[in-house]
């Protein structure tokens, strides 16, 4: 679970694991600081991290001996009814070529991206305090 708490800059966040922690911002155009991480940064970085941790241990599973990988994820909003995430992976220059196939294909059962392959529905928990009564 994430917690994020408001800072004194406007718009800048703090957010934690309850072990790690770093911030968010948005642009200065849109009011911010520019001094964290934008939100949707934080969800392409999701997928990224994900995506290169599951080839890692595919490689390892498949003893692929795989030594550096690199996942680049955008995040394309220019359709708002359909965003789309864009990726490329780099791999180390000593992969096979039967390698990058079999690791890329299994790209597609990395959890994350299964995850935010499905529909989303939100729900708000229960408020501790009256500040919740809002909505």
């Amino acid at each position: 679970m994430i917690t994020s708490e408001s800072q004194e800059e406007q718009y800048r966040t703090h957010f934690t694991n309850g072990t790690y922690e770093a911030y968010a911002d948005t642009t200065k155009n849109k009011g911010g600081m520019e001094q964290g991480f934008r939100p949707h940064e934080l969800l392409e970085a999701a997928l990224a991290c994900c995506m290169n941790m599951s080839l890692r241990m595919h490689a390892q599973k498949l003893c692929i001996p795989l030594t550096q990988v690199r996942v680049h994820v955008s995040l394309n909003r220019e359709n708002p009814a359909l965003p789309t995430f864009e990726y490329d992976v780099t791999f180390d220059e000593t992969l096979s070529d039967d390698d990058r196939k079999t690791l890329l294909e299994i790209l597609a059962q990395s959890s994350v991206r299964s995850t935010l392959s499905k529909p989303f529905t939100f729900e708000q928990k229960a408020c501790e305090t009256f500040t919740c009564n809002f909505v």
